[in-house]
């Protein structure tokens, strides 16, 4: 179905989405890996999709790290990868900056290395100071570590009328330890100091996707994330098809309740899904069918009945969710026809 039309079930295909499309563009944190460590599963599957002929491409927002060090880190993890398999915001936010401003332009930097070595490659120099004279901000995520000092020195810039850009709007960042303020964190300070607003690159906007698809020369891409407001609403905005895997923050609630724009192709336990068909759900009537399980409405809330694969059961579940909600209907209470899959 078309990202045009409000998707109002998951689609199936019969082939094995590692050969239906020719590149998958993975995200990272809660994709591949989380708090460091590989997701299980992901290391062997990404192998086999590989081997398959499948072109994999690993595209973050985060803005830290530079493509180096981060195909260093999934080659660690057992998952082989060059720089130029990586596809930063960074990048993203420093060709936008590029495109806007002459070659060799001083831009004050308020991120980390990542940040510097992508306006470096657009042949931008990155400075430290808004007394430095620079001809635009540039903001990304600069770690836990960033100083106050450096939101500052942005806030001075931006109040003088530079042209301000960020990276990415993601408020909050995955970690070990758990759930960690992100780089729209600290635009928002800036945001909140100055009233201006910057432009951003970042995923699920536009910027993002034409620097994968430049980098990648992707003809039938597809979208692998666990993020429903950057991965999945990016592969609508870029109109290529998407798989949501269930490895990461997005849980089953939050599905059943997205609007067209989050609403994936396909969804997955894990990258496993990479290398299998996805069933087709079926419209009977007012029910919707996957596998052994049928969905429907019932009053207010969502019903579900059958057997089978909890995630067939899942996917009925979003047939029926989304197409009532297209009707108007919004609110059903999917807690006890969730209960039932113990996902």
């Amino acid at each position: 179905m078309s990202h045009q039309q409000d998707r109002v079930r998951p689609s199936g295909s019969a082939t094995a989405l590692n050969e239906a499309y020719d590149t998958a563009l993975l995200d990272l944190d809660g994709v591949v890996y989380a708090g460091g460590e590989a997701i299980v599963h992901a290391v062997d599957s990404l192998a086999a999709a590989r081997a398959g002929g499948m072109h994999l491409a690993y595209v973050t927002n985060n803005a830290l790290r530079t493509p180096d060090a981060v195909a260093e880190h999934l080659t660690e993890l057992g998952v082989p990868a060059e720089p130029s398999d990586v596809i930063t915001s960074a990048q993203a936010v420093a060709r936008l900056v590029a495109d806007q401003l002459p070659s060799g332009a001083r831009v004050l930097a308020i991120g980390g290395e990542g940040l510097r070595v992508a306006l470096r490659e657009r042949g931008l120099e990155p400075v430290e100071s808004a007394d430095d004279d620079p001809a635009a901000v540039v903001q990304g995520y600069g770690g836990p570590d960033m100083t106050w000092g450096r939101f500052a020195e942005a806030s001075y810039a931006v109040r003088r009328g530079l042209p301000w850009f960020a990276s990415n709007t993601d408020l909050t960042i995955p970690g070990a330890r758990g759930i960690a303020p992100g780089n729209g964190a600290a635009v928002e300070v800036v945001r909140i100091a100055t009233g201006a607003e910057p432009q951003v690159a970042g995923k699920p906007l536009p910027p993002m996707h034409r620097e994968t698809v430049l980098r990648t020369g992707a003809q039938r891409p597809i979208v692998v994330g666990d993020r429903l407001d950057t991965d999945i609403e990016g592969a609508f905005n870029g109109g290529v098809d998407s798989l949501l895997v269930l490895t990461g923050v997005t849980d089953a609630a939050q599905l059943l309740a997205a609007p067209p724009e989050h609403r994936p192709t396909y969804v997955d336990r894990d990258l496993r899904g990479l290398l299998t068909g996805q069933p087709e759900v079926t419209p009977d009537m007012d029910a919707y069918r996957c596998g052994g399980w049928t969905a429907l409405v019932r009053g207010d809330a969502l019903a579900l009945e059958g057997e089978g694969d909890a995630l067939d059961g899942l996917r009925a579940l979003c047939a029926a969710a989304w197409a009532f909600a297209g009707a108007g209907v919004c609110g059903l209470d999917a807690g006890k026809a969730l209960a039932s899959l113990q996902l």
